[in-house]
Order: structure tokens, then sequence, then C-alpha cells
């Protein structure tokens, strides 16, 4: 099983970004973050979301690898692809999650499937368009 070392390191790598860029970018020392990449450190939330910051990938997704959050079992891994997706700004990475989720909403409050409710009339009662053409016709019928 990968080390959220391993997780930082990977991610950094995909974009593209020297392990000093990175520790400058999260406020956080050369040294210390590469003792996290090997896993000699274990970081804290406030650093992971430093760290989440300078790679441009929502905090969750670290917490999430380093067993700080629970992964959410019906993600179907629409997010964690959209969190890990190197050619999203963190601002469209959030739009799009925004958006996902408001489907996801949204197809939990309606019924999945709609009801088919047939209406059944005896044949010989006229139907409402054709109650409704035969009035017409009489009033038609008393003005001549």
């Amino acid at each position: 099983m990968a080390t959220i070392g391993d997780y930082i390191r990977q991610q950094r790598e995909q974009a593209k970004i020297s392990l000093r860029q990175l520790a400058d970018q999260a406020g956080v020392s050369n040294p210390y973050l590469s003792q996290i990449e090997r896993g000699l450190r274990k970081p804290s939330a406030d650093i992971l979301q430093q760290i989440a910051k300078g790679l441009r990938i929502s905090a969750e997704a670290l917490y999430v690898q380093a067993g700080i959050l629970e992964d959410r079992p019906a993600d179907s891994g629409v997010r964690s692809a959209l969190l890990t997706d190197p050619q999203l700004t963190e601002r469209q990475k959030q739009v799009l999650i925004e958006i996902y989720e408001s489907f996801r909403k949204e197809s939990q409050t309606t019924p999945p499937t709609a009801e088919v409710i047939a209406v059944t009339r005896p044949h010989d009662e006229p139907t409402e368009a054709e109650a409704e053409a035969e009035a017409d016709s009489d009033d038609s019928a008393d003005q001549s």
C-alpha cells in the first residue's frame, strides 16, 4: 500500500514540480518535505492542506490518502479523477466537483424511474378533445 509520501511524490511528479518548488509553494522546508515523501515524517492536516495548495489539488484528496478522512464509498472515482487531473486548475476542479455533487444530490431526491399510470375509459365515452369539438359544433349550430 502506498504511503501519503508516495502519493505526494506521485502528484508532484505528475505536476512536473521539483521538491524545492513544492516546498516553497507549500511554505515548508525542503528537508521536511523530503522526509514526508520518504515516509520518515507524518504531516499534520495543516501541512497537508499547504501541500495540497502547492500541488493544486484538494486537501480532501490528501486527507483520504493520509487516513484522516474516509473515502466516500459512493464516489465512483469521478471526484478522485477530477482532483488528480493535472490539466485542470484548482478552480476548474472545484466547479466540476460542485456540479457533479449537485447532480448526485438531485438524483438522490428524485425517484430513479417514473411510474406510468394508464387511464382507461369506456369506449362509448368521448375523449376530452372529442367532447370539446362536439361542444364547439353545437355552439356554431346554435348561432346559425
